[in-house]
């Protein structure tokens, strides 16, 4: 018998070899017919492979991400089968299942595939999967399986064949088609009820601009139909909110080939926009004690060497910058840490000082494929709102709880209510991809779980997914769209100050070395300014917009009542414009409310002789006749509002 955990911490009792779907039919016959797959022991595994040992188990449904994900994992291979099926003699690249949805790469030979294909394959698909397919598991050697894609004719899998190791070959069968694969994957295809291809792009072998180009098709699947279609319809909601569209209506910022593809270019409003956030965030970091520093964008190689960063993103940086001296090189920023360890060593620290708290919104640079840009999303050139803490060891955990209160704090004034985090543990199996001692690892992986525990926050825990120099804690917010972005982290470091030479003296008058906490919460200007046009549509929060304020004359009479009102209105801080233009009021006010500016001011005859204004408010109407002072203080007690 094997004793098999439960996540409530009960304990059954099963005979050797039961599986998970058993497991599952043992609690209930309605649990087993939604089980999608299983985590064993942290492992994602198929509901039908056998358990040998004690183990940890959770059955994964539709609900738990590591369920959608064997479903769509399990969907790429039954869209590879129905395309094989319609187009013999295809060759096939890689399959995974990715956040929403899953891709296939496929070299299609002579043959031209379009969008006008989709539904042709969509219902070949489905009839698959009504057969109930099975996914079965075999492990084959390495000359079965190298026997098996020569006579196929299958070059990219011989490919990913001969860098695999005999004994960890696995491959995967369901009804006519066979893949080279790890899995795991679904039972049968039974729960694949809908599906959607969504579209359709070039992608290169291995990601090698040198080798072919393949065709990558998209799709997503569902167990329900009505899922689906809920799906497509926040699809079309996300094209509208699409922020490179909104960015360029609201005029906010801009890219030019001629400058670099991923350098976005911000526009006046938008570099208002920027600013302004930036600039709240700054007042709240002073108010929290944080000093803030700046440094350069670019330092010498031999800085980016020693703290690690050379290795970890040498080939997705901008290639070193040599000078008139001979062996001298420098690289643009790929990070800010090694210079803010630099301004710490500036002179030395007691451990009365400490903790010490460095922010910078430093500008950063990373040479992402061309292909993988996307708006300000996924750019080459972003800025960072970093900050470093440097502290004693029995500091750190309250530091890092300061940090999520502080997080909390932000994400609640710029609307993202709904997050959830994520602690990123080490690889234990492959401690190779890290810097730092065992024993420091220990330490900051506990102060990062006991951190996030005390906070209440209920954090999913993943392994290998940890900076090299440490674990963190991210934290991904939902939008009003449902989707996640991950924006903030938090990281314990014990290593680059070890790399540093980092010391503080300490009560007994010897040298120690400090703790540093690495931390962003907004990631990057660029990509949280992407989401909040995407979450709010365009309509930012009132202290935060370009413009809160547009004043409306409804003749060239009323021009220079209008400019005293713009006056009295900057003289309250309220940022506001005038509408000259010989329009009609009421396209006036239709332009306004396109350009999402929350307040429009109305001003003529009645307003001049009485010293008004008419006052309407974005997407709510007429709101009244205000006295000027009385309009300003409406619009900065909302604004006192909205961020205390």
């Amino acid at each position: 018998m094997i004793n098999i955990t439960l996540p409530d911490n009960s304990v059954k009792q099963f005979e050797k070899g039961v599986t998970a779907l058993e497991i599952a039919k043992s609690i209930s016959e309605g649990l087993a017919r939604n089980v999608l797959g299983a985590k064993v022991n942290d492992e994602i595994w198929e509901a039908t492979r056998p358990i040998n040992s004690d183990a940890k188990l959770k059955l994964l449904t539709w609900n738990d991400d590591e369920g959608k994900a064997v479903m769509w994992h399990s969907s790429a291979h039954l869209m590879a089968e129905a395309i094989e099926a319609l187009y013999p003699g295809v060759k096939f690249g890689i399959g995974p299942n990715i956040e929403n949805g899953f891709y296939y790469d496929i070299d299609f030979g002579d043959r031209t595939i379009s969008e006008n294909d989709f539904k042709k394959i969509e219902d070949k698909m489905l009839q698959l999967a009504r057969e109930k397919q099975k996914f079965s598991r075999k492990q084959v050697s390495k000359d079965e399986a190298i026997k098996y894609f020569t006579e196929k004719g299958d070059d990219y899998k011989l490919e990913l064949i001969n860098e695999l190791e005999d004994g960890e070959i696995t491959f995967y069968e369901s009804g006519n088609f066979i893949d080279l694969c790890r899995g795991p994957h679904l039972t049968d295809t039974s729960p694949i009820k809908a599906v959607k291809l969504l579209n359709i792009a070039g992608a290169y072998w291995r990601g090698d601009e040198k080798r072919k180009q393949l065709t990558r098709i998209y799709g997503i699947s569902f167990p329900k139909q009505k899922e689906l279609t809920q799906y497509l319809y926040l699809l079309e909601e996300a094209k509208k909110r699409d922020h490179r569209k909104i960015g360029k209506e609201l005029e906010l910022f801009t890219f030019s080939p001629r400058v670099g593809l991923g350098l976005p270019l911000w526009l006046s409003k938008g570099t208002e926009l920027k600013d302004r956030l930036e600039g709240f965030l700054k007042n709240v970091l002073k108010k929290r004690g944080y000093e803030l520093v700046s440094t350069m964008h670019i330092g010498n190689v031999n800085l980016y060497k020693l703290s690690g960063h050379y290795d970890k993103f040498g080939k997705d940086s901008f290639q070193p910058l040599s000078t008139p001296v001979e062996d001298e090189q420098f690289m643009l920023k790929p990070m800010n840490c090694p210079h803010h360890c630099e301004i710490y060593n500036f002179k030395p620290h007691s451990y009365k000082d400490l903790p010490i708290r460095m922010a910078e919104f430093g500008t950063v640079y990373r040479y992402e494929q061309s292909g993988e840009l996307h708006g300000l999303t996924r750019v080459r050139g972003f800025t960072q709102d970093d900050a470093h803490i440097f502290c004693r060891p029995e500091q750190v955990k309250e530091e890092f709880i300061s940090i999520i209160d502080l997080v909390q704090y932000v994400y609640g004034i710029l609307g993202f209510k709904d997050f959830v985090t994520q602690i990123s543990l080490r690889d234990n199996q492959s401690k190779e991809k890290y810097i730092g001692s065992d024993e420091n690892w220990v330490k900051a992986e506990k102060a990062i779980v006991e951190a996030a525990k005390e906070k209440g926050l209920q954090s999913k825990i993943e392994y290998g997914e940890a900076a090299f120099y440490g674990p963190k804690l991210d934290f991904m917010i939902k939008d009003a769209l449902g989707r996640k972005w991950q924006l903030g982290t938090i990281q314990v470091d014990y290593n680059l100050p070890d790399r540093f030479d980092l010391t503080y003296t300490g009560s007994d008058n010897q040298k120690h070395r400090p703790v540093m906490i690495h931390r962003t919460i907004l990631g990057s200007t660029e990509r949280v300014i992407a989401v909040l046009i995407e979450n709010t549509a365009g309509k930012f929060p009132l202290w935060l917009t370009p413009e809160q304020v547009i004043i409306l004359p409804i003749s060239e009479k009323y021009h220079n009542y209008a400019k005293k009102v713009l006056n009295l209105l900057n003289n309250y801080e309220l940022r506001s414009l005038i509408d000259e233009r010989s329009e009609k009021t009421g396209k006036k006010i239709r332009d306004a409310e396109l350009q999402k500016i929350p307040y429009m001011l109305i001003v003529g005859e009645k307003e001049e002789n009485e010293n008004t204004v008419s006052v309407r408010k974005q997407g709510k109407g007429d709101l009244g006749t205000y006295k000027i002072e009385d309009f300003a203080k409406l619009v900065n007690d909302e604004i006192n509002e909205l961020i205390t």
